[in-house]
């Protein structure tokens, strides 16, 4: 987590301040964690999976293409996860229609 908190700093303009949007997970509040001074750490509530549309690809993931599986070894889990993925992004539109909320977007 803190190579990827370096990593968005230093992609954001000099006179820029990022704002990250984290939920609860462990290792986003870790206190070994030092957030550079020009990002901000925004916790999502607890028990809010609306606010993080990333919960709803899990549940697709699972729904879809990794429920009631018995997998042989981690490289078979990885596999799965893989072909989950591609399958998924060679659906044009299916993240967005999964991750969009109306009451979110502007002009609904």
């Amino acid at each position: 987590m803190q190579k990827h908190l370096e990593e968005i700093s230093r992609s954001i303009a000099t006179e820029a301040h990022g704002v990250i949007i984290m939920d609860g997970a462990g290792w986003h509040k870790s206190s070994a964690l030092k957030v550079p001074k020009n990002l901000s750490i925004l916790f999502l509530p607890p028990y809010s999976p609306e606010l993080n549309p990333t919960e709803n690809i899990w549940q697709f993931f699972r729904q879809t293409y990794l429920s009631n599986r018995e997998f042989e070894n981690w490289e078979a889990i990885v596999d799965a996860c893989c072909d989950a993925w591609n399958r998924l992004t060679a659906e044009t539109g299916r993240i967005k229609s999964i991750a969009t909320r109306n009451w979110a977007t502007t002009g609904q």
